[in-house]
């Protein structure tokens, strides 16, 4: 594809991306499908620019004094304040060839005059690249440095492995990757972590076809390791969706014991189908739930050693992989989750054992996801009281914890994962 073509691809995939109502990966999977003519370097550079302008999108919108610009419009002001072509390069790509994207008219070249003219300071909420709205609740968490945990959501996230130890130890899976020419090294907390370099591709490898290996960011793995499940216990994931944790509990019991892998979208769970086939863990118990009213839960109650509920959330410590999610919350939709997140803790709390632990997750970076939740529940349950992470980590993870506690915080900047962040709740005896 010529770079006019690649600049046309990008504007009516980034178009399909914010009127589809879909994630953004799933979208550009989707388009790409479609595109069989688009080969590897084309897709890369076109995915890297749409989701580089996403990212960014609330800086560009900003300078440009548009609160909605068009998908074209956002494209040639990236061009020119972030990749900074000048005049001659941006017409010639905006020349109207065959498969180019059409000329600029007059107005949009007096648009672009007035961008590269654009100076003026910028408040906190563009440089962050965040919605307005949420400043209050971001800098109740980050304070001063805001500004500097915000912006390491606008670069790449990497792509992290979890080594399946039921089929596979990491260095295995190293000596692999490193036969094939993909850069990998161990990930610098979780211990079956590994972390590939560079653009390495890895879809269809033989370390993931053959089980040996799952796709999770290092985070995730570090909240699967905090339910620090042993052999032969009962463990319940109640937010399973496809089933990441799960398999990574399962691993960590050896296979003994059972795992329960519940939610209330059958079609997500779905997708732990073919994964627990090629994983070896045969402890591992999928079910659909009808609703948080299904019978099966409290038939169960008082049974778990451990229930992780990793709760549905704004997602803001995903910003990185999901950057379109920046555009789609609102404060309707975090009310909204809120009141999930509250009604599924207190449905869980039943289900612990006394003595046994409900850990509570989210991949937010709002403390009225986090915190906030923990105290109201910790309020109204006075069975529970809450476990320092500190005290779990050298067990489960090995070493010293990274955070200071008593609940897990993890960002993109202070410890080069996604955002994430968990509290660990016993159940007195």
């Amino acid at each position: 594809m010529t770079p006019a073509a690649r600049i046309a691809s990008a504007i009516e995939l980034l178009t399909s991306i914010e009127t589809g109502g879909m994630p953004a990966d799933r979208v550009t999977d989707a388009y790409f499908r479609a595109r069989r003519y688009a080969g590897a370097k084309d897709r890369a550079e076109i995915t890297e620019r749409v989701y580089s302008l996403l990212r960014r999108r609330a800086e560009l919108a900003w300078r440009l004094g548009q609160e909605r610009p068009s998908p074209r419009t956002l494209m040639f002001a990236a061009l020119v304040r972030h990749d900074k072509l000048p005049d001659a390069e941006l017409g010639a790509l905006f020349a109207g060839g065959r498969f180019g994207p059409p000329p600029l008219d007059e107005s949009e070249r007096k648009l672009i005059a007035a961008l590269r003219a654009h100076d003026a300071p910028m408040p906190d909420w563009v440089r962050g690249n965040f919605p307005a709205w949420l400043e209050p609740e971001l800098r109740r968490r980050f304070g001063p440095e805001l500004v500097a945990e915000m912006a390491a959501q606008s670069g790449r996230a990497p792509v992290d492995l979890r080594v399946n130890t039921l089929k596979a130890t990491r260095e295995q899976v190293l000596h692999a990757l490193d036969a094939d020419g993909i850069e990998a090294a161990p990930c610098h907390y979780a211990p079956n972590g590994v972390r590939l370099g560079g653009r390495a591709r890895i879809a269809g490898h033989r370390v993931l076809a053959e089980g040996w290996a799952e796709v999770q960011d290092e985070g995730s793995q570090i909240v699967a390791a905090l339910v620090d499940a042993e052999p032969g216990q009962w463990v319940l994931d109640l937010c399973a969706g496809a089933g990441g944790k799960s398999l990574a509990i399962a691993a960590a019991m050896a296979g003994r014991g059972q795992v329960h892998a519940l939610d209330v979208d059958r079609q997500r769970l779905a997708g732990l189908t073919p994964r627990l086939r090629r994983s070896g863990a045969d402890n591992i118990q999928p079910r659909a739930l009808d609703s948080l009213e299904d019978r099966w839960l409290d038939k169960h109650r008082g049974r778990f050693d451990r229930v992780l509920l990793d709760v549905p959330c704004t997602g803001t410590g995903t910003w990185r992989r999901d950057p379109d999610q920046r555009q789609r919350i609102n404060p309707d939709r975090l009310g909204r989750y809120r009141a999930t997140q509250a009604r599924l803790l207190d449905r869980a709390a039943p289900l612990v054992k006394p003595g046994g632990r409900l850990v509570y997750a989210t991949c937010s970076l709002l403390p009225a996801e986090d915190e906030d939740q923990v105290e109201r529940f910790l309020a109204v349950q006075p069975g529970f009281a809450r476990m320092a992470v500190g005290e779990i980590w050298p067990r489960a993870l090995g070493g010293t914890c990274p955070v200071p506690g008593p609940d897990l915080l993890l960002t993109p900047r202070r410890h080069h994962t996604d955002g994430f962040f968990a509290a660990v709740l016993q159940r007195r005896e």
